[in-house]
Order: C-alpha cells, then sequence, then structure tokens
C-alpha cells in the first residue's frame, strides 16, 4: 500500500542524566544508529556505533534482526538499547530488537509494539522503562504512546494517547520527564506540537509548549538530563534549524542554533554534555555527515565524522 505522503522523511533518537541512557547521563559513552534508508538497500539492518566524547567516523556495531526504514524508533538504558517499529515497502513493523550497548554484535528479538507503524518516535526513557509514540500503521496516523521495561523482553504495553495523532515526531528527555516534538498531522499539515508525559506513570499526554517552526521529520532529538534539543525536519525545505526547551518546565521553544546542513530523517543520541546527529536526507541526497553540539551552549553544530554508510530515517540509542 502507497502511503499519503512519500516525501523527505523524519526518525528518531535519544539522550540521559545520572545513569540514564535516554537523557545523557555521565555513563553513557557510546552511541549506536540503526536501520534506515540507503542508496545500496532501501531497508538496511546496519548499525553503527560512536564514542560520543571523541570525534571520528562511525564502526560497525552489528546487524538489526530485519532491515527495515521509513522511521525506526529508539530506547535505552545505560546498558541495553531497543530498537522498535519501522517500514519496509508497505509494510509496519510491530518488530523490537534489543543490543547490550557495550559489545558489539548482531541484535536479538525483545518482542512486539501493540501497533505495527513507522515514523514513530522513541528517544524517551527513564533509564528503567522506555516509550514509544505516534506513527503511520497503514492506514491511519496513531496516536498511540507504548512502554517496555528495559531490562526484560516482552512485548510493550499501552501508556495512553498523544495530545493530537501524528507520524514523523521526535522526543527528548530527562529520567523522569518526556516530551515529544513536531510530526505530521492527519489534516496533511506540519505539526509545532510539544505534549508531555510523566515516564514513571501512565496516562494521556499534556500540552508543553510549540516549536519555533512546524515541521515534520524533525529528528535528532538529544538531551543532557535537564536540556533537550530538536534539530531539523521539512517544511517544504530541509531546515537546519536546532530549537531547545528546558525539559522541567513548560513553554515555547528557543532558537538554539543551526546544523552544518538542512535535513531531515535523522537521528540523534547524546551524552550528559554532547548531542550528536547522524545522517539524514538533505536537498542533494542521503547523508553520511554526523554534527555535535554541546547541549549546554548555544551555537552552531560542528562536523563529528561519517557514518558507514549514507542513509536516512534511521533510529539511535546510547549507553555504555
Amino acid at each position: 500500500m502507497s502511503f499519503p505522503f512519500i516525501q523527505p522523511y523524519f526518525t528518531l533518537s535519544s539522550g540521559l542524566q545520572t545513569k540514564n541512557a535516554a537523557t545523557g547521563g555521565a555513563g553513557v559513552t557510546r552511541g549506536v544508529f540503526g536501520a534506515g534508508d540507503a542508496a545500496s538497500s532501501l531497508n538496511s539492518n546496519v548499525m553503527d556505533y560512536i564514542t560520543i566524547a571523541t570525534t571520528g567516523n562511525a564502526t560497525d556495531f552489528g546487524d538489526l534482526t530485519v532491515g527495515r526504514g521509513e522511521g525506526t524508533g529508539g530506547v535505552s538504558s545505560e546498558t541495553r538499547g531497543v530498537f522498535g517499529g519501522g517500514g519496509s515497502s508497505g509494510v509496519y513493523y510491530n518488530i523490537m530488537d534489543y543490543i547490550t550497548i557495550a559489545t558489539i554484535g548482531n541484535a536479538t528479538d525483545f518482542g512486539d509494539l501493540t501497533v505495527g507503524r513507522y515514523g514513530l518516535s522513541g528517544n524517551i526513557s527513564s533509564g528503567t522503562r522506555g516509550v514509544f509514540s505516534g506513527g503511520y500503521n497503514g492506514s491511519a496516523y496513531e496516536n498511540t504512546i507504548d512502554y517496555i521495561t528495559i531490562a526484560t523482553t516482552g512485548n510493550a504495553i499501552d501508556f495512553g494517547d498523544l495530545t493530537v495523532a501524528r507520524f514523523s515526531l521526535t522526543g527528548v528527555s530527562s529520567s523522569t520527564r518526556g516530551v515529544f516534538g513536531a510530526g505530521f498531522l492527519i489534516e496533511g499539515s506540519n505539526s509545532n506540537i510539544m505534549d508531555y508525559i510523566t515516564i514513571a506513570t501512565t496516562g494521556n499526554a499534556t500540552d508543553f509548549g510549540d516549536l519555533t517552526v512546524a515541521r515534520r521529520r524533525a529528528a535528532g532529538g538529544v538531551s543532557s538530563g535537564t536540556r533537550g534539543v530538536f534539530s531539523g525536519g521539512y517544511d517544504g525545505s530541509y531546515l537546519n534549524v536546532m530549537d531547545y526547551i528546558t525539559i522541567a518546565t513548560t513553554g515555547n521553544a528557543t532558537d538554539f542554533g543551526d546544523l552544518t546542513v538542512g535535513k531531515l530523517a535523522h537521528a540523534g543520541l547524546s551524552s550528559s554534555t554532547r548531542g550528536c546527529f547522524g545522517a539524514g536526507a538533505t536537498s542533494v541526497g542521503t547523508s553520511n555527515v554526523i554534527d555535535y553540539i554541546t547541549i549546554a551552549t548555544t551555537g552552531n553544530a560542528t562536523d563529528f565524522g561519517d557514518m558507514s554508510v549514507a542513509r536516512s530515517m534511521l533510529g539511535s540509542v546510547q549507553g555504555s
């Protein structure tokens, strides 16, 4: 089945606090990018890793259980990363795979999402619980929020609903709160909406405020545990904009600076101090470029290195 909107894409990402791999904590040293659409394979199973504190090119980590593009989400604890969802030629996956972040090797089946879909957001984790939201299931946009206990395997459980159904959104989080931003709405417009949840409880999301620019396929959510940064996306053009929020408070986002190039469908991961944005789609094609920022300060991104394979619509996890 063809999807009503096939334009440059989004993806997702992640972050950690003290021992929380979703919000950029002191224990986080390694980031892993996985899946995506690449020139050599529209449904990539490739995983790459980087050492976040250094610059340089990514290194092969291993393979996912199933190659997929079209927007896979990732959530993390300090030791384990879980990739969920994604699409492949009209197939909408409910698959979740997990890896042990400190060791290289292929992923293992974790369980299933409540609904198979692509364009869902990951990036939300307390270090114990991981949360996926939104997406497209082949016939409808989703407002579904699912959660898992990262240390165990098994199927996801319903958490609640977003304030509005959308896909190609992204997320940032502290150890207690998750914030979902941007997306493509059912009426065909781009969203500047940010919703938030308290990760330890279940229930529906609440309005947080607005991003500086309404967009879809905004990706690269990175977090220090205090501050979250949303990057890139598509609003009719490829955006280089980065916005930031203070996760513990509600309110509108503020301009942070610019990516090295406007792009969408890239993935973000972070330590407590540095955020990295990998790959994505630009106006001249699919990118292998990784950018980085210092999350506590504002300013433009700097080149970090290259991915092993240029691709877009990928996901990411981080830990140590």
